[in-house]
């Protein structure tokens, strides 16, 4: 999250960079008004003033500012910075907004597709389709032990299974199932969360996938599912327990 004073940098290096012509400091004022960020002329030229000092703007005689190329390059890692505390923000609105009882209801209907979509990729996966997934495990691995996300590797890895199953209804069901972008993100906090590691569930359902025997294949995935399941029961659990020490 930008500070009160990232924030108020951030806003006049963008307008700034915006205008078409140098930016004086009545310039200035007028547009972070119009921001809800009111300053008087005066203080607007007290911090052009403050960002000259830091070489982020230059000034052009009397007409007013521009940014210098150490500017831009301040502005863009404040706009990287505010993208990424907006994108924080959602993400834990989103993880606020979901239920422990709707995460399970969607980890049992993806249990009851899974599996079979397991089974039937033991049966009809082809060399490149067991390729794929071992990639992407491998992938998925070495990303968790960076401590990176791995939500997406996530997604690839369970795609890469449907698609070898060769049904395409099963196929279409589980990509509805999973089509809320957050869900994935919200399984790996919570997985992160509780010192839950995946890698090796899914390592599990590729070995029995590549032998051919549909019957591990399922059960692979079954306990993958199950293990879900358990880290979010497990989750609300120390959620619930921090909410009563705070209320204590």
């Amino acid at each position: 999250m930008l500070s009160e004073r990232e924030n108020q940098e951030f806003l006049v290096l963008q307008i700034i960079a915006q205008s078409i012509s140098p930016v004086g400091s009545g310039y200035l004022s007028r547009k972070l008004h119009r921001l809800d960020n009111p300053v008087s002329e005066a203080t607007a030229g007290r911090l052009l003033n403050g960002l000259d000092q830091q070489g982020l703007t230059a000034k052009l005689g009397f007409q007013g500012r521009v940014l210098t190329p150490k500017g831009e390059i301040r502005l863009k890692e404040l706009e990287n910075k505010n993208a990424r505390s907006r994108q924080g923000e959602e993400f834990f609105n989103s993880l606020q907004s979901q239920t422990k009882e709707q995460l399970i209801d969607i980890l049992i209907a993806r249990r009851a597709i899974e599996r079979e979509l397991a089974r039937l990729a033991a049966i009809n996966a082809g060399p490149g389709d067991i390729q794929e997934m071992w990639a992407i495990q491998k992938a998925q691995y070495e990303t968790f032990s960076r401590d990176l996300g791995a939500a997406q590797q996530d997604v690839l890895f369970h795609r890469a299974i449907a698609r070898a199953s060769g049904n395409p209804v099963l196929y279409s069901a589980i990509e509805m199932i999973r089509q809320d972008g957050q869900l994935t993100p919200v399984l790996e906090y919570i997985r992160k969360t509780v010192h839950s590691v995946i890698a090796y569930d899914h390592a599990q359902i590729v070995k029995a996938i590549e032998n051919r025997d549909p019957q591990k294949a399922e059960e692979a995935m079954v306990k993958h599912i199950e293990s879900l399941i358990a880290d979010v029961n497990k989750y609300w659990g120390i959620v619930e327990g921090n909410q009563k020490e705070n209320q204590n």
